[in-house]
């Protein structure tokens, strides 16, 4: 019965180390800078690029620019907010929330404020 009791214990303990494991956010690292985002939209590969600093996103997307104001709720948590929307859509607010970070990005996940339905994404930081 010993055994048994010792041989659970040296499974568990890794499992339970594993499990605590939360990966690390640099989010202050990204507050601002140029980044480069890869999506498919309609089954092709858009690339949209964008300078953010604390408080302001200018994004280049099929050759346009718009200008969104970032405020910020937490290091890894902002609001997107178009200033000059140009539609009814735009007009609504994007929360965006880092996920993970590495040296060259990092995997976020974001919404229309008010709509659960989630999506992923991934950015990288340009020199």
């Amino acid at each position: 019965m010993r055994i048994k009791k010792h041989t659970l214990f040296l499974f568990l303990v890794p499992f339970f180390l594993v499990s605590c494991y939360e990966q690390e956010r640099n989010c202050k690292d990204f507050k601002s800078g140029n980044f480069e985002f890869t999506r498919e939209i309609d089954g092709k590969l858009e690339t949209s690029y964008f300078e953010r600093n604390d408080s302001i996103q200018i994004e280049t997307f099929r050759g346009h620019k718009d200008t969104s104001s970032v405020r910020w709720v937490n290091d890894c948590e902002f609001i997107l907010q178009k200033i000059n929307p140009k539609s009814m859509s735009e007009k609504n607010a994007v929360q965006i929330k880092i996920l993970t970070t590495n040296a060259k990005g990092y995997t976020f996940e974001y919404n229309i404020v008010g709509q659960t339905k989630k999506q992923r994404g991934s950015v990288t930081k340009k020199e």
